[in-house]
């Protein structure tokens, strides 16, 4: 009887030939920040008004606070510097829930930015960082794997910013620069700024009985959490080994597990609304920034257009 010698089959992932069962990330975890120590020459210049129901900002999205080392200079963290801009947004003043939510990450990578702080700098959480991180963005690019920003190494600086190709400074996580020039005590509900669908957005406290104004003041708390195991991928497709945090898919939402729902925010009563509002929570854990809108965002903040 003729014998055959069997051999294990393998996939050719990024480092070469893996055995079954020894797929790992390509990626690794990077939670890395560039120092804050350049003060930017142009000013920051934004105004709020409105009119009617809307309510409109003129920015030229220059931080108020030190940034990383931006630029085409030796020691810089991203290559493009930080440059003055001419945006302007108009949202409204009466936000309403949608029947669905729309997610930041659309089918061919980030659709939208989520909001604004009061210091005119956009908050843009989604990076344009598909699997595979081949610098391919077409129509092969697996975008249900993106990169969680805030734990890999996009050059990022202290206030979890960096810039764009255009030179448009933006947050991607917590904005710690702004954030220490406001000095919030856990004692006050802090509005900081507007997310695209006109609904206010507030920093981790809020009041501990939603509809009581007269309850104590407490940190929220996100409802995501990291899953447990290995992700599905093969290493070609789709990303493999153990869930860590590399992307965004890596945490799961679990409802009530915090004070937070899954856009990262409830209905209450804030200072500013007192009849109650829906409102948003940036806080210190996953997702930071909200990935989806509750309501229907304004085009001025849909990416690219």
């Amino acid at each position: 009887m003729t014998k055959y010698l069997i051999l294990p089959i393998c996939v050719v992932v990024l480092s070469g030939c893996r055995k079954p069962g020894a797929c790992e990330s390509d990626i690794g975890i990077d939670r890395s920040r560039g120092a804050c120590t350049e003060q930017l020459s142009d000013a920051p210049s934004v105004q709020f008004s409105v009119s009617g129901n809307m309510r409109t900002i003129v920015s030229n999205n220059i931080p108020d606070h030190k940034v990383g080392l931006f630029g085409q200079v030796a020691g810089a963290i991203n290559p493009n510097a930080i440059t003055a801009q001419s945006s302007h947004y108009e949202i409204t003043t009466q936000p309403a829930e949608a029947n669905q939510l729309t997610s930041l990450l659309g089918p061919h990578g980030p659709a939208w930015s989520f909001g604004i702080l009061l210091n005119g700098v956009e908050l843009d959480p989604t990076p344009a960082e598909p699997f595979p991180h081949d610098g391919n963005r077409g129509p092969d690019a697996n975008w249900d794997w993106n990169l969680e920003a805030t734990n890999v190494s996009i050059g990022l600086d202290c206030s979890d910013a960096h810039v764009q190709p255009n030179g448009k400074y933006h947050y991607h996580g917590t904005p710690n620069g702004y954030l220490d020039n406001l000095q919030i005590s856990g004692n006050q509900m802090t509005l900081i700024g507007y997310a695209g669908d006109g609904f206010p957005i507030y920093y981790l406290y809020a009041f501990e009985d939603a509809m009581d104004s007269a309850s104590a003041v407490v940190a929220m708390t996100s409802s995501y959490r990291l899953r447990e195991g290995e992700r599905p991928g093969d290493g070609v497709d789709a990303p493999c080994g153990a869930y860590d945090g590399v992307y965004a898919a890596d945490y799961e939402y679990i409802p009530s597990l915090g004070t937070l729902d899954e856009t990262n925010g409830r209905y209450g009563v804030t200072p500013e609304y007192p009849s109650g509002t829906y409102y948003y929570v940036l806080n210190d854990a996953f997702p930071f920034i909200p990935r989806a809108f509750r309501g229907t965002p304004s085009d001025d903040f849909k990416l690219g257009g």
